[in-house]
């Protein structure tokens, strides 16, 4: 059974604009970003095939892929994250069997 988590990821937001580059630290005092905590999370579940960051924006893009992550490109059209999903199916013409959309905020 194939399993892919996607995490859907915009910069555009009208409430906090680039929202999932904002540094976040945890109690030890530790930054990182809300994409990677996001990403960090979903390497951490057992079962999971892959796991890819759906974005429209080259600066998200280019944080993700600098901490290892695969990333979708998708078009700004994308009226919410589960529309930014599937287009990312679409994007990487793959089918599985389950899809688990992690939407990190």
């Amino acid at each position: 059974m194939s399993v892919v988590l996607v995490i859907p990821a915009r910069y555009a937001s009208s409430r906090f604009p680039g929202k999932p580059l904002a540094e976040l630290r945890d109690g030890t005092g530790e930054a990182r970003s809300l994409i990677r905590r996001s990403w960090d999370a979903a390497m951490a579940v057992a079962g999971i095939d892959r796991v890819v960051v759906a974005t429209d924006d080259d600066r998200i893009a280019d944080h993700a892929r600098g901490f290892g992550a695969e990333v979708a490109m998708t078009s700004t059209s994308c009226a919410n994250g589960t529309e930014r999903v599937a287009e990312a199916l679409d994007v990487l013409g793959i089918a599985p069997e389950i899809v688990v959309n992690l939407q990190g905020d």
